[in-house]
């Protein structure tokens, strides 16, 4: 069996990453269980992503890490697919503004 490419299953979501962790949004996918994303960092500052099962844990996980941390540290210019829970809630902090686009899919 091959390396499926990635194909999307839903609405581009974005967010500007800062100083301060905004709004969370959710990522949402229109297949079951979906919980593929393409996660792009089109700054040029690393990013702390905080993501979780709704806004609060989201906010909560963005943390900047300094010893432990839940967020997912993003390098600039990242480009990734990622496996997170379904239908997950994004936000991010950086020590200056980054956008980030998360998109849902499936495969490679």
């Amino acid at each position: 069996m091959g390396i499926q490419a990635f194909t999307k299953t839903g609405n581009t979501v974005t967010f500007i990453a800062a100083v301060s962790a905004p709004t969370p949004v959710q990522c949402s996918s229109s297949t079951l269980g979906g919980n593929q994303y393409r996660v792009i960092n089109n700054g040029t500052t690393l990013v702390f992503l905080g993501y979780g099962v709704d806004a609060a844990n989201a906010t909560t996980a963005s943390a900047n890490v300094t010893t432990s941390g839940a967020a997912f540290p993003l390098l600039p210019g990242t480009d990734e697919i990622l496996t997170f829970v379904p239908n997950a809630y994004f936000t991010g902090t950086s020590t200056s503004n980054a956008t980030i686009y998360i998109t849902p899919g499936d495969g490679m």
